[in-house]
């Protein structure tokens, strides 16, 4: 197997704190533009209040959180899985008090926060992930949080990054979200130019999102029809499940009882459900 061409549900490398840590340590990052991104540079600086929470997940370099920094923005959260990068921010931004630096994993962080903003973060997890980067992103954010950053509309041959497409981000984050902008960038640098989207999507506090992890789906014909029993339980605005099937998200209006989707699934045996929390 080349293990630099990285599957999106298994790897003999997987994509956690020791691969990104030597990537840092590599110094092979030929994701890092070496300055913020256009287009949230332009975002940045449409933002009047200076003193709101923002979380940048998976966050890199950072030069989004500094030119965040330089327009006296003054409660900047960054987190990321790799120790040596983590290390290296905390030298660098050792004298500002309006940065939190956190080494952790973005799937277990607490808190709260007005704006996340995404770049390079969605596109550097295996796909199998993308429900639980929703359920986490709707948890994390206020009543009147933004989702706000880049989204890569094209596929690579070679992952990561794992790219995407508007249809295939409009199923996923349905519901969940208002969208305010899911539309192509005009102001991507050049190397990136008709591939990435620019996206801002508000937190929808009218539904219940809730993520769940799936024992016994193995297919896709299974995955269609569990999609289609979840579907049809009142209540229920969207289904989303995971492409290596251990996952199910589920947007409804109502909290859906667990015991109604253990009853939905009864008809195999080799079905389980269970709902994660944390």
């Amino acid at each position: 197997m080349n293990t630099d061409n990285c599957c999106t549900i298994s790897c003999e490398n997987p994509l956690d704190k020791q691969y990104w840590d030597a990537q840092y340590q590599a110094n092979n990052t030929a994701w890092d533009i070496g300055t913020v991104s256009p287009p949230i540079q332009s975002y940045i600086d449409t933002i009047e209040d200076k003193s709101i929470r923002i979380l940048i997940p998976g966050c890199g370099n950072s030069y989004e959180a500094e030119y965040l920094l330089q327009k006296g923005f003054t409660n900047v959260t960054l987190i990321d899985i790799a120790p040596s990068l983590i290390q290296n921010l905390k030298n660098r931004f050792s004298n500002n008090p309006n940065i939190t630096i956190v080494l952790g994993d973005f799937f277990e962080h607490q808190g709260v926060y007005d704006l996340i903003i995404e770049q390079t973060f969605f596109c550097a997890l295996p796909p199998f992930l993308r429900q639980r980067y929703v359920w986490k992103m709707h948890q994390l954010l206020s009543p009147k949080g933004i989702l706000a950053g880049l989204l890569f509309n094209t596929t690579f041959e070679v992952s990561p990054p794992f790219g995407g497409s508007k249809a295939e981000y409009e199923l996923l984050f349905k519901d969940a979200f208002r969208f305010l902008h899911l539309e192509p960038c005009m102001n991507s640098i050049p190397q990136r130019a008709n591939s990435e989207l620019f996206m801002e999507f508000k937190r929808n506090n009218l539904v219940f999102v809730n993520l769940y992890n799936f024992q016994g789906m193995s297919c896709t014909t299974c995955k269609d029809a569990i999609t289609d029993k979840f579907q049809a339980i009142e209540g229920v605005m969207n289904v989303s499940i995971s492409s290596n099937f251990s996952e199910v998200l589920l947007v409804s209006a109502h909290k859906i009882p667990l015991k109604k989707l253990q009853s939905t699934i009864s008809y195999e045996a080799k079905y389980a459900i269970s709902e994660i929390n944390y």
